[in-house]
């Protein structure tokens, strides 16, 4: 039954699958360059890709969908970053949910439940703090709820890679959290 419905989600107009796509491409953008502005431009350089290409594409299921537009969005972020080489002014999370259509639920973060903005803050900054490569892990895997399979196809990585590069960046960024609040900070991974 989900499955036929899946099928079908794919055969509507374009610019109905892209309005609908919109926020999560924005929303994963953000969470990659920590800056609004960045993420909404690499949101519509990314959308403006998929609007050119979904005619000619074929995809069985809409999980190859999901998988072809989360790499083309962060071959995105990844050329903005190689081209800007700025410093991030990451926002504090209360005001990524602003820009955010998604509908995170911090109670699914799977570093911990977060008790107060203090703390959400200390959170994106080790998160912000990752090098790339661990934070694309990090936020395709645990904030984009992605499959292990799914990640390693968008990063073009093997699955045991990708599930070695998500305990390192859960490491670290408990390991960040710890060192920045030595007197209690504490974290499940």
């Amino acid at each position: 039954m989900k499955n036929e419905r899946d099928r079908k989600s794919l055969n509507r107009p374009i610019e109905e699958i892209l309005k609908e796509i919109k926020s999560r491409v924005f929303s994963f953008s953000f969470k990659v360059c920590g800056h609004p502005q960045d993420a909404e431009d690499m949101a519509q350089e990314t959308l403006v890709k998929a609007y050119k290409h979904l005619p000619n594409l074929e995809f069985k299921d809409p999980k190859a969908f999901n998988v072809w537009l989360y790499k083309v969005a962060k071959n995105a972020c990844m050329m903005h970053r190689r081209k800007q080489k700025k410093v991030m002014h990451p926002l504090p999370l209360e005001e990524i949910s602003e820009f955010e259509d998604s509908g995170l639920n911090q109670d699914d973060f799977v570093l911990d439940k977060i008790l107060n903005r203090e703390e959400e803050k200390q959170v994106q900054r080790a998160v912000l703090k990752l090098p790339l490569p661990y934070r694309l892990v990090l936020i395709l895997r645990d904030l984009e709820g992605l499959s292990t399979k799914e990640v390693s196809e968008i990063l073009k990585l093997k699955e045991g890679t990708v599930r070695i590069r998500l305990h390192r960046a859960r490491e670290l960024v408990k390991n960040e959290l710890e060192r920045q609040s030595p007197n209690g900070f504490t974290i499940r991974i």
